[in-house]
């Protein structure tokens, strides 16, 4: 049985930016899982990123983004916006430079003994740490209408597991959902030749311009200064706050979708909603909409985000018992720590506890910085 001070369990960015973190304090460090699993299985190819090149990985603020980027000799005004792709090589670059060791196991069970965590991989091995941090993609967090499951799989799925679209030339296609992933597979879905696409949510069209996200900045630079300083806000600041996040990354979508959603192929339905979805034997699912609006699509697109739930990641169904949980967040300390002592959650599991903006990369080098602080002050 192997032994470590710290266990880090996933290995996306918020997982490599405290792994990395903890090493280089003089904590003994193992990571577990696929660096950058989510983004490279379940997002498409010819995405593009909405952060721009000063939301990076390292708290240590060495090897940023720009960093890679004149590392590479690229100049930032060159990746605007930001392909996937070129994300993910500076995320092997900040691997290599960091000198992570991440091993590619499949964690199936966590346990707690004797003040100690006991991790029993997928190959048999079993691993002891002090300490767990988990980083649980946002995969299983997947939001699923209630209609949806009714829906022949074949026909239906989330964006995140749909992300190669080369059968769907001449397809009838529905997106349910406004905000970017269901305008950007929109565009997507169109360059490969579908027939028809109807794009159906709740909410007006959304503004198509360039948006800046420094108003994040304060907000997370005040998160590393004041220890509970989302929680301790006023419940008004807060929502003035969300709202602003609301406004900016769901209300407003990237300008330069624009020119990919011309055409008469794109069909906007806004202010409407799926009352009733069936199948059709071997043929198109049958939709009603809420204004009456009856569609035949031969494919349905989940752009409908996610939505926390401890419970759906396995690996943690052991401990659920010990660990507090509010609408399916975990309740963690000023520090990441869950009720159970020793284990640490973050990225999109902690925004409840420290708000919208560490669900994204721009928190993750914070994130580190606070739990390492905590990890170093236990020794």
């Amino acid at each position: 049985m192997k032994q470590t001070q710290l266990l880090v369990i996933g290995a996306g960015p918020y997982a490599l930016s405290a792994a990395a973190l903890a090493r280089e304090r003089g904590i003994e460090t193992m990571v577990l899982g696929e660096p950058m699993g989510f983004w490279r299985q379940h997002m498409p190819d010819r995405m593009f990123l909405r952060s721009g090149p000063d939301w990076h990985l390292d708290a240590a603020g060495v090897h940023t983004f720009l960093a890679y980027l004149e590392d590479r000799g690229i100049q930032p005004g060159a990746v605007d916006p930001i392909p996937i792709g070129t994300f993910l090589d500076y995320a092997d670059w900040f691997v290599r430079q960091k000198r992570l060791e991440v091993r590619q196991q499949r964690v199936v069970t966590v346990a707690s003994r004797e003040d100690r965590f006991e991790a029993t991989l997928g190959n048999g091995e079993r691993i002891r740490a002090d300490v767990v941090l988990a980083a649980p993609g946002i995969r299983q967090y997947a939001n699923v209408p209630g209609w949806a499951p009714a829906l022949p799989p074949g026909c239906t799925a989330h964006t995140c597991d749909l992300v190669d679209f080369a059968d769907m030339a001449g397809a009838r296609v529905l997106i349910i959902g406004g905000r970017q992933s269901a305008y950007e597979w929109a565009a997507l879905i169109r360059e490969h030749q579908a027939g028809r696409i109807d794009i159906v949510h709740r909410h007006d069209v959304p503004r198509f311009e360039r948006v800046s996200w420094k108003f994040v900045d304060p907000h997370v630079e005040q998160t590393l200064r004041v220890r509970g300083y989302w929680r301790n806000l006023p419940r008004s600041e807060r929502e003035a706050i969300s709202r602003r996040f609301w406004e900016v990354g769901r209300l407003t979508l990237e300008h330069w979708l624009t020119p990919r959603l011309a055409g008469e192929v794109i069909r906007l339905r806004p202010g409407t909603e799926v009352a009733e979805a069936s199948p059709a034997g071997d043929g198109p699912v049958r939709v009603l909409l809420s204004d009456g609006t009856r569609l035949e699509a031969d494919r349905v697109v989940l752009a409908t985000g996610y939505r926390a739930d401890l419970t759906k990641i396995p690996y943690l169904a052991g401990l659920l018992g010990q660990v507090r949980t509010s609408g399916g967040f975990p309740v963690l300390d000023e520090a990441f720590q869950t009720s159970l002592p020793g284990l640490y959650i973050t990225g999109f599991s902690a925004t409840q506890d420290f708000g919208p903006f560490f669900g994204f990369v721009k928190g993750s080098a914070a994130a580190a910085s606070i739990i390492v602080t905590d990890l170093l002050a236990r020794n």
